[in-house]
């Protein structure tokens, strides 16, 4: 250990209360609904470093729009300085938006998967594509990725195809039979129709923020009961520490599920396991993915226990109506697949071959 680099990271984590830079890129609000804020970050200013380049990086291709899961706030997307997908995707000279939700009240637990398909998604995705006269290229992660694809489908079965050019799924499970956490509990679910957990939602209307960040810290059990030995062990390694110290901050920081949405999960994705066939069924129709009709990116995560391989591959055998499906596997859990440290070589590499690979 470099005894040097650990005394200066003690003492930041002691007395500057934190080694990692939280700070957020620079966005400007160019719409705010009731459920939901669409940013734009602003392009990166010139690097004092290089005084031969002036400007920053040349602004090029489609704009992205960013799709967060419910449950996890934006700045998933925006970890920290350095380890920042945001930051990446600006150095890389691409325009970015975020959809970023706001906590959901308990008056708002009637509120279904539909109304982030329907409505919420697609309104950013129509604003994005006027404000930036192109296209545009869906990258997201855990659930927002099959709120994603369901919500292309969706606009396709109903005539009113959206300005989409790609999308990106990143840690999306659909096949929720592959999900060890959570297979041994469908046959218990299917024998008592899933009622009394459908009784506990309903009472309490919603699935709070505290128990969401706990369920996630839950599935990384392992690295919780060793994160005092790492801490440790890593005290010289300050790229590390930030991280660790990122990743706290943005568990400390999860939004709840309205209780509808949670139904809606633990019924037809956990209980049915409906999507693995291909559908879903929401709001009285069935929304079938084979009708995305645009190319498709999947990222899995390698040790990811939320989303695993197979529950992630399923959904390229499902893609029917997709001119191209590329599936591709990262290093790195749930999170970490999205914006681990390794994720900067890895899954955005991935990503940014597929978005140049489809520039036009």
């Amino acid at each position: 250990m470099r005894l040097t680099s650990a005394a200066v990271n003690l003492r930041d984590k002691v007395i500057r209360r934190g080694i990692a830079d939280l700070t957020r890129m620079p966005r400007t609000a160019i719409a705010a609904g009731p459920h939901g804020t669409l940013y734009r970050y602003l392009p990166l200013p010139a690097d004092p470093d290089h005084p031969a380049d002036p400007a920053g990086p040349a602004v090029h291709g489609r704009p992205v729009l960013l799709v967060p899961p419910l449950g996890a706030p934006g700045s998933a997307y925006d970890l920290r300085r350095g380890c920042s997908l945001v930051e990446h995707l600006l150095q890389a000279g691409r325009t970015v938006y975020l959809i970023d939700y706001r906590p959901i009240s308990f008056a708002e637990r009637g509120l279904g998967m539909e109304h982030w398909v329907d409505d919420v998604v697609p309104d950013a995705i129509r604003r994005v594509a006027a404000d930036a006269g192109s296209g545009v290229h869906l990258v997201a992660w855990s659930l927002g990725g099959i709120f994603a694809l369901l919500t292309v489908a969706a606009a396709v079965e109903a005539g009113e195809p959206l300005p989409v050019h790609t999308i990106t799924a990143i840690g999306s499970p659909v096949d929720i039979s592959a999900v060890p956490l959570v297979a041994p509990l469908r046959p218990l679910a299917a024998v008592t129709g899933g009622r009394g957990l459908s009784a506990v939602y309903q009472l309490v209307g919603s699935f709070p923020a505290p128990v969401v960040s706990w369920a996630f810290q839950l599935t990384a059990v392992d690295k919780l009961v060793t994160k005092p030995l790492t801490l440790l062990s890593r005290l010289d390694d300050r790229d590390c520490l930030a991280q660790i110290e990122a990743v706290d901050h943005l568990m400390n920081n999860m939004h709840g599920y309205p209780g509808r949405v949670f139904g809606q999960i633990y019924h037809l994705l956990l209980r049915n396991n409906d999507l693995a066939d291909g559908k879903l069924a929401l709001s009285g129709r069935s929304i079938p993915l084979s009708a995305v009709e645009v190319p498709v990116l999947v990222v899995a995560g390698r040790s990811d226990v939320i989303a695993p391989l197979a529950a992630v591959q399923r959904v390229a055998g499902l893609l029917t109506g997709s001119p191209e499906v590329r599936f591709e596997t990262a290093p790195g859990g749930h999170l970490g697949v999205l914006t681990g440290r390794r994720a900067r070589e890895t899954t955005w590499a991935h990503l940014d071959r597929f978005l140049d690979d489809h520039a036009p």
